[in-house]
């Protein structure tokens, strides 16, 4: 399991934790020339407004437009939201980025070679746990045998309380 508060930890290590606000380093690497090459395949430019957004939604790992937007405008001001809305739309379209919901309001993106895990979200704190999907196999064979439901979780997020919060509570 691994542990996060907004934005949360990538998929590759599943033993630490990041808390809000404080974006880690890019991690574009292998994927920089894919990402590029795809979008030049499909007839788009390379743009540096492109490459800053991608390279803010590695950094904070489940970000908001709006936590993007900042991330962006610290290395480019003149970026507005509007182009980070674009720019998702776009490489949520090329499937470089997915987007979850893990609280009311705007969704939250990473990177799609990172979105095989399921969002355990802290009602308490808000943190965010990031599990393999296999965590659900049990919910996921019951809902196939007695409803004959094909069960997508990797867009699944599920709501309780960590185990910090539920020993803060009383009784």
């Amino acid at each position: 399991m691994r542990q996060a508060s907004f934005p949360a930890s990538p998929a590759r290590d599943r033993s630490h934790s990041h808390r809000p606000g404080k974006p880690r380093g890019h991690r574009l690497g292998g994927m920089a020339e894919s990402w590029q090459e795809e979008l030049r395949s499909r007839g788009y430019r390379v743009t540096p407004q492109r490459q800053l957004v991608l390279e803010a939604v590695t950094a904070l790992e489940h970000g908001t437009p709006e936590e993007i937007c900042a991330e962006v405008q610290r290395t480019a001001g003149g970026v507005n939201i509007s182009t980070i809305y674009r720019t998702l739309e776009l490489l949520e379209e090329l499937g470089l980025v997915k987007h979850a919901h893990l609280r009311h309001g705007p969704p939250t993106y990473h990177l799609a070679a990172e979105a095989e895990h399921v969002h355990l979200m802290c009602r308490g704190c808000g943190q965010v746990n990031d599990v393999k999907p296999d965590v659900a196999d049990g919910l996921v064979a019951m809902l196939d045998r007695e409803y004959g439901f094909a069960t997508d979780v990797h867009h699944l997020t599920v709501y309780g309380l960590c185990g910090n919060c539920r020993g803060a509570r009383p009784g």
